[in-house]
């Protein structure tokens, strides 16, 4: 943290492990404190424990951003640990594949309540608490270059990852009177262990690495450095934006 900068609070949803982990981790090494949340508690304990072991602190909670009394009393819990939130990283979300002729409306449904409905209502309670206490703040979502060009079999994850592109253009506009800016990351394939099973099949991996310019997949450290550099004073000039992190893929 840079000399005279304050002590930030952040947090982060779906931390316990992946890209989640590795950006509630950096924001712990740029001085922040942070707040970690998942489904369970317990699947937090390596990221709590490695966000401690360098220095940081570190408040684990349960919270399901699918279920509006969570989401309200989570947000509540991680005030109240340090007094206030200044970073909001909404990074929980579930993948769906399926076709379009076969998804089911429960299926449906469930893609987005996670993917795009928990994620708005976690900004919207930052975006309160942030506009009820006159601060400024700082949201980055993860959206998806699933939700920027079309692929097959992805329809509802597609459509939520665009709606939160949009809905980070909107609230980036409504909230700039109150110093929030309200930014997105969009990667692409990215090396994490919920990635693993899909990568593991050769085939598919080549395949997947011919349509990236760069020839290779991105890296949690990688999203989180970009997560890192918006919502950090360098960056108080950026929002309403979609950074793409795909080495390539959409520029096609």
């Amino acid at each position: 943290m840079p000399t005279g900068q304050t002590r930030r609070a952040a947090l982060v949803t779906g931390a316990s492990d992946g890209i989640g982990a590795a950006i509630a981790i950096a924001l712990a090494k740029d001085g922040c404190d942070v707040v970690i949340t998942d489904l369970l508690r317990g699947d937090l304990t390596a990221t709590a424990a490695a966000i401690e072991a360098g220095g940081g602190r570190a408040v684990p909670l349960s919270l399901d951003i699918r279920d509006q009394a969570s989401v309200e009393s989570g947000f509540a819990r991680a005030v109240e640990a340090f007094g206030g939130v200044d970073v909001l990283v909404n990074n929980a979300g579930i993948p769906m594949t399926r076709p379009a002729v076969d998804i089911t409306r429960t299926e449906w449904e469930a893609a987005l309540a996670v993917n795009l409905t928990g994620t708005f209502f976690m900004c919207q309670q930052m975006g309160r608490h942030l506009i009820g206490a006159g601060r400024p703040g700082a949201i980055v979502s993860l959206a998806s270059t699933h939700g920027t060009v079309g692929f097959p079999n992805i329809i509802a994850y597609g459509v939520a990852k665009a709606g939160i592109s949009h809905m980070t253009r909107i609230l980036a506009i409504e909230w700039a009177p109150h110093g929030i800016r309200v930014n997105a990351i969009a990667p692409g394939t990215t090396e994490t262990p919920s990635r693993a099973p899909m990568l593991a099949d050769p085939a598919r991996r080549e395949t997947m690495l011919k349509r990236i310019p760069l020839g290779r997949f991105g890296n949690a450290g990688e999203m989180a450095a970009a997560v890192r550099y918006l919502v950090s004073p360098e960056a108080s000039y950026i929002t309403g934006q979609i950074l793409l992190l795909d080495g390539g893929l959409t520029a096609y």
